[in-house]
């Protein structure tokens, strides 16, 4: 007789990396998200947050927090649907539907939640849900939640999407696709998305996580990047990139998200968000409006990184953004490299390895900040220059 527990005994591979002393996950942290941390005691250079304003300790922002928090206290104590709607969400989905140029918007307790109850309340069991392989694990799983087929096509290859989409025929279909690619940190081919949706009847969905502060010439994300506002149909944001916290929202036509309301599960079956996250969230969206000059910042040093990178050798892929893979290829080498960056010259980075890569194309995820200074950056690649050579990735 099979136990259901003999899979956990024998997972053996976390603590083989423990033993080995390159297990590199559930590092403990103790100060704030801001370009430098704490770890073990010791200040090192944070390389691995998605906070890509720098606004997780901005004063104006812990201020809403603490405003909302001694008016409504911690927690709505129940589901949107029911007891937990305030006047601060409706408040707060106004202006996010504003922001993105769309009729309505509604908040979700997490942006995986997000895609998890758009896609599953979207897509019937005659649906076609069309996903890019390289989408991100929660649109993955809001396939998997829905009735209807998925189709994946190769990495930003629109002659593949094209496939698809005659593949699914005359059925209902749901193009589902991140607006920033979260590993690879390059751009989804939105224009020509736009023309096979037209010519295929397909609706599109944008998941804007990394992209909403980051492209556009207001920093509202893909769709303004390309002037493609009107031509996309939802577009979803997390909270937890640069709006500095957690949650995050889908926004469209008001008879979209209506529907959303009364069939998305995740939101009628979660609690909803706690007043200090809509107030802070509140706060960084007016700050991401007021302060141009932060993604002016933002993208000085992704152009920085892009280029010390690539001047001492680096392979970074095909990013465009602040996300930056250093591509390394082999488990060990990514893990050791990783370990050095920290233990030895005080960087802090994330390793991506196997089943989030393939065997052999493992690399370290560097993401920045508009509030790193040029400082840090400068000491940041002369950490690289001394690892990559030790360990012959450069």
């Amino acid at each position: 007789m099979t136990d259901l527990f003999d899979k956990c005994l024998n997972y053996l591979d976390a603590r083989e990396a423990m033993k080995a002393g390159v297990y590199p996950y559930f590092t403990e942290i103790s100060s704030a998200q801001e370009t430098e941390v704490m770890i073990n005691g010791k200040k090192v250079i944070m390389l691995g947050s998605n906070s890509y304003l720098g606004l997780t300790h901005h004063p104006e922002v812990m201020k809403a927090a603490k405003e909302a928090l001694d008016k409504y206290g911690v927690g709505c104590a129940g589901s949107r649907f029911l007891n937990g709607t305030l006047d601060l969400h409706r408040k707060l989905e106004e202006k996010l539907a504003e922001f993105v140029g769309k009729e309505s918007a509604i908040t979700f307790s997490t942006g995986f939640q997000t895609n998890l109850g758009v896609i599953s309340a979207l897509v019937g069991k005659d649906d076609y849900v069309i996903i890019d392989k390289l989408d991100h694990a929660s649109i993955i799983d809001g396939c998997r939640l829905s009735f209807g087929k998925t189709l994946k096509y190769f990495h930003n290859d629109m002659e593949d999407l094209e496939r698809m989409l005659i593949k699914a025929g005359d059925s209902g279909k749901l193009i589902v696709i991140d607006g920033v690619f979260s590993m690879e940190g390059d751009i989804c081919d939105l224009p020509n998305i736009v023309k096979l949706a037209r010519k295929y009847g397909a609706r599109i969905l944008v998941d804007d996580a990394h992209s909403v502060g980051v492209l556009g010439k207001t920093g509202r994300g893909t769709a303004e990047h390309f002037g493609l506002e009107k031509e996309v149909d939802l577009i979803m944001n997390t909270f937890s990139k640069s709006f500095a916290t957690i949650g995050g929202y889908v926004a469209g036509p008001e008879n979209i998200i209506h529907y959303l309301k009364h069939h998305s599960r995740s939101l009628i079956f979660s609690a909803s968000l706690p007043p200090p996250t809509l107030g802070a969230v509140y706060a960084a969206v007016e700050i991401l409006k007021r302060e141009p000059e932060r993604r002016e910042k933002l993208w000085h040093n992704t152009n920085k990184m892009l280029k010390g990178f690539k001047d001492l050798g680096f392979d970074t892929g095909h990013s465009v953004t602040p996300i930056i893979p250093i591509r390394v290829g082999e488990l060990i080498t990514t893990l050791e490299m990783r370990k050095r960056l920290l233990e030895n010259e005080g960087v802090f980075v994330n390793p991506v390895v196997p089943p989030a890569v393939p065997q052999g194309d493992c690399l370290i995820r560097t993401s920045f900040m508009a509030t790193h200074t040029d400082e840090q950056l400068d000491r940041v690649l002369t950490a690289f220059e001394k690892v990559g050579k030790d360990l012959k990735v450069i």
